[in-house]
């Protein structure tokens, strides 16, 4: 009777080992699937004239190269897409940034800016966050592309985060999520203002009021004065206000992506 017993506690600590073995193989597949996942998509316009002005625009370096830098140094992988794929038109070039000129010259990510992926090209599986970035280029490119639309959908509705800066933004005014309704319907939201529109003399020129057209779609806008940092968080949609406010979307989308 006590071999009896011995084999029965044998076998129970031989089982007990087995579930603590899968489970520490699911742990670990489980880590190794979230290092699968650590990709971030940016976006950036192809648009690069500023309505019938003829003045250049294009994205705005510093609106890409700051959170680029923070997410990029905390260990993720960036890609970078645009409407029209290839080089990006680029706007408020300045190497004197120190970041601007980190992220210029990086060799690796300077050959992604030139080279833009294609909506087409993306799968949204392979993304944890979408991320905007600003520049006026992207009032005219980024609301009624379908394809971007669909691809920041899929990625938030599969518990991803969607954020943008400054005209960044413009991208979210018709994304729809699986529920049917629109991604910043009921939340908090920021983007270039009405006032900061007026202030550069160009509310005649862009398509549409940033600021009214989100509203008009159902978001609760928060904004601050003029050219000051502004980041606004909201079920996993971060905005930012203009480009004093990159780095701090950059910072919301890393403290985000550790929850």
């Amino acid at each position: 009777m006590k071999k009896i017993f011995r084999a029965i506690a044998v076998k129970g600590l031989l089982i007990t080992y087995a579930l603590f073995a899968a489970s520490g193989q699911l742990a670990a597949q489980t880590k190794e699937a979230k290092k699968m996942n650590k990709k971030i998509l940016f976006v950036v316009t192809s648009h690069d004239k500023k309505g019938n002005t003829g003045e250049p625009t294009g994205f705005y370096l510093g609106e890409a190269s700051h959170p680029w830098e923070v997410l990029h140094e905390a260990g993720y992988d960036i890609d970078f897409v645009s409407p029209k794929g290839g080089k990006a038109p680029v706007d408020g070039f300045t190497l004197e940034d120190p970041v601007n000129k980190k992220f210029w010259e990086d060799p690796v990510y300077r050959k992604k800016i030139e080279h833009t992926l294609r909506p087409e090209d993306i799968n949204p599986a392979d993304y944890a966050a979408i991320f905007y970035a600003g520049g006026h280029g992207a009032m005219w490119d980024f609301a009624d592309n379908k394809a971007l639309a669909a691809i920041a959908a899929e990625i938030y509705d599969h518990n991803g985060i969607v954020a943008a800066v400054c005209h960044g933004p413009a991208a979210l005014v018709n994304i729809k999520l699986g529920n049917g309704q629109y991604l910043v319907a009921g939340k908090k939201i920021n983007a270039f203002t009405n006032e900061e529109e007026v202030a550069v003399g160009l509310e005649k020129v862009v398509p549409f009021m940033l600021e009214s057209k989100l509203i008009e779609r159902g978001g609760k806008f928060e904004k601050s004065a003029l050219w000051q940092p502004h980041v606004t968080v909201d079920q996993r949609l971060i905005t930012g206000q203009n480009p004093a406010s990159a780095k701090g979307v950059g910072e919301a989308m890393l403290a985000e992506l550790k929850k």
